[in-house]
């Protein structure tokens, strides 16, 4: 399976998730869950990470996290580590706790109207509700459910809180609710009333964007396009395994770098970008371009074909096979 290059920056935030190995619990008694809260206390203590959101499930978590060190993999591989070693010596265990890495999902924090932040809030809440573990209905609130930032954060006062790295007031404040026991209680009351009328459907789509269950599933930033863009403008790690090329993400960063060479070397070869057009897909020029492509990007055959109008693929293939046998 393609792997997700981690994008690091100051100030940036991220959907965090992982699951526990063969789908398996990842922390069996309570004392495994308070271990998990103060582990990720400690994590987030050490690196200035701060958690606007979080919830402990039976077989996997989720987290808002801000990383204002943009130090994710730090916060996370000290986390994800110490947790499982503390686990396995608890339960006398041994290997894996977590299933593979985890994934993080860039959020967009450009929107002024908060709209990413707070419907990721509402998602990563309604969680035990969606899975059956809480009924406002029957009286079983979210509040009852006891390993989340919920409970632990928003609905009780700060000192009762577990630490500064539990940030509630950004979250509060985008619902216009205040750090008081009314505020609070409003706070906690809008999200009952959801898990009453959305009990099957907890994410919301909004008009030109990708839905909040597709991006977890596969993507790797939650947010508009033109934030997609400033993100594909970042600097990114040249020693980049193969593997990384078919991603989504790696596909995207790909594209970039060769529309960047296509330019260049058209530029180079004083042809327009009309002139593709009349020009045959086996023209030498083009396959110049497709030569350099396939040689600094993972782009596919198919993208070089349909950029430089060279008919198809396997005409891509088979002008490279060509190239080779020449020299």
């Amino acid at each position: 399976m393609a792997r997700q290059q981690r994008i690091e920056f100051e100030g940036a935030y991220y959907h965090v998730m992982a699951r526990g190995d063969r789908a398996e619990v990842i922390a069996e008694t309570d004392d495994d869950r308070e271990d998990f809260v103060t582990t990720m206390g400690r994590a987030c203590e050490r690196t200035g990470a701060r958690i606007h959101a979080w919830v402990l499930m039976s077989n996997h978590y989720h987290w808002l996290l801000e990383t204002p060190g943009g130090n994710l993999v730090e916060t996370m591989g000290w986390f994800q580590n110490t947790y499982t070693r503390r686990f396995n010596v608890r339960n006398g265990r041994w290997g894996h706790v977590f299933g593979g890495r985890y994934k993080s999902v860039l959020l967009d924090s450009s929107d002024g109207n908060g709209d990413y932040f707070r419907i990721l809030l509402d998602y990563i809440h309604l969680n035990p509700a969606r899975a059956g573990m809480v009924d406002p209905e029957k009286g079983l609130g979210l509040l009852d459910y006891r390993w989340s930032s919920l409970s632990q954060g928003y609905g009780v006062r700060g000192s009762e809180r577990a630490g500064a790295w539990m940030e509630v007031g950004s979250g509060l404040g985008l619902f216009q609710c205040e750090d008081t026991a009314v505020g609070r209680r409003r706070f906690i009351e809008r999200l009952e009333q959801r898990a009453i009328a959305e009990a099957d459907r907890a994410g919301i789509s909004r008009p030109n964007e990708q839905t909040l269950q597709s991006t977890l599933r596969r993507g790797w930033y939650w947010g508009s396009e033109a934030w997609k863009e400033t993100l594909l403008g970042l600097p990114i790690n040249e020693s980049l395994d193969r593997e990384h090329g078919f991603s989504e993400q790696g596909q995207a960063h790909a594209e970039v770098m060769a529309e960047e060479i296509v330019r260049g070397m058209l530029k180079e070869a004083k042809l327009r970008e009309e002139d593709l057009e009349r020009l045959s897909g086996s023209d030498r020029r083009k396959v110049d371009v497709a030569v350099e492509l396939s040689r600094k990007t993972s782009v596919s055959q198919r993208w070089i074909a349909d950029r430089l109008a060279m008919r198809s693929a396997s005409n891509v293939s088979q002008q490279l096979y060509r190239r080779r046998g020449e020299k």
